[in-house]
């Protein structure tokens, strides 16, 4: 299944997409490339896209805290 990317206001973050069914939040940064984050909650999503500052809420809220790999 391919993931629908929607773009993002962000000086770090390009674009961002979420698998719901399998909890799978896709990450594309300007900078560092794509990842994708696994066993990521529905609300911490919606939290993320409403946060004011999404690298702030990244690096609180989801860097560090969930497996990922880096897609290039």
């Amino acid at each position: 299944m391919v993931m629908i990317m929607e773009k993002v206001r962000s000086s770090k973050i390009d674009a961002i997409g979420f698998d719901r069914s399998a909890m799978i939040l896709k990450i594309e940064f300007f900078r560092d490339g794509v990842f994708e984050y696994y066993g990521v909650p529905e609300r911490i999503v919606d939290e993320f896209l409403a946060s004011d500052s999404l690298g702030i809420y990244f690096k609180r809220f989801i860097k560090d805290k969930y497996r990922y790999v880096r897609l290039g």
